[in-house]
């Protein structure tokens, strides 16, 4: 039994930091433009489908593809602030959930397009390889993905505290006006955050490859997990990020072992997220850009 829980731990741990990554970006978008990203999650499947045609056309790891990938996403979050968010950032907050949502059904529908609702996989030659711990199986796709998510999460925390750019981000979180007044160019700052959380979930996506099957809807459950990670940590806030995405695949491991019905493994994920509503709103860390 004491195996089955720490393969439960283990697995939650792992899972967790990509839960992490793809959290940073949305919890990064609403502290700097206060904008509830319902899109976020779809943005997976870019990182997706960049990593599994990279490796299947010309053979390039999906951990490589993700970095390689890097400009790329960054740019598609640049522009998507640039043509469609800027637009809507003063009308009402009904108005910006929606022109989310509907990016969000346009990436669905364009996938579904191009590459069909099938689903995907990406079979790389050490997909099965594993480490033994205490009795406990690591999968070396789900380490390398949750390594490498920790490591971008505290660069960009890194970032965001000791850069020139990232002084100017957090100035923009704490008060857009003030920061407007001294001289900041906020549309650069909320094309830059754009940028980065877009790059943070594609990254997400294509890391998760090896791991994860790839189809067009696949976004739409982590979009879910990354609203409850963030809510739980803090909105806006990084480290709250970080921390509450380990908690969270930490309790959906756990939740597939007591409640293995499938109708009810995310039972606890969303009982923990009513709780965090209803006693601490601000989160665990607060809702600063820290």
């Amino acid at each position: 039994m004491f195996s089955v829980y720490l393969q439960a731990l283990i697995s939650g741990l792992l899972i967790g930091g990509v839960f992490s990554l793809i959290s940073v970006g949305l919890t990064l978008t609403f502290g700097v433009m206060k904008i509830k990203n319902f899109a976020h999650g779809d943005f997976l499947i870019v990182g997706m489908y960049f990593a599994f045609f990279c490796y299947t056309l010309i053979g390039i790891d999906p951990y490589i593809a993700a970095l390689i990938g890097v400009p790329l996403f960054f740019g598609i979050g640049w522009m998507l602030q640039k043509f469609l968010i800027r637009p809507v950032l003063e009308a009402p907050e009904t108005i910006k959930i929606l022109i989310t949502v509907g990016i969000s059904l346009c990436l669905q529908n364009i996938a579904v397009f191009f590459f069909s609702s099938d689903y995907q996989t990406v079979q790389v030659a050490y997909a099965s390889n594993t480490i033994e711990v205490l009795g406990a199986r690591i999968s070396l796709t789900r380490l390398a993905a949750t390594l490498l998510a920790v490591v971008i999460v505290v660069g960009l925390y890194q970032f965001l505290m000791r850069t020139r750019t990232g002084r100017a981000i957090r100035a923009v979180a704490e008060d857009g006006d003030g920061a407007r007044a001294v001289g900041i160019n906020i549309d650069r700052i909320y094309m830059t955050a754009l940028g980065i959380s877009t790059a943070c979930v594609c990254i997400a996506g294509a890391m998760m490859t090896p791991f994860f099957y790839i189809a067009p809807t696949v976004g739409i459950s982590f979009t879910l997990t990354a609203f409850v990670v963030v809510v739980l940590g803090g909105l806006g806030n990084l480290k709250g990020a970080l921390f509450g995405g380990f908690i969270i695949g930490v309790v959906e491991s756990f939740g597939e072992i007591l409640m293995p019905e499938a109708a009810l493994k995310q039972v606890a994920t969303f009982t923990i997220f009513t709780l965090i509503l209803l006693f601490r709103p601000n989160g665990l860390f607060g809702t600063k850009l820290t």
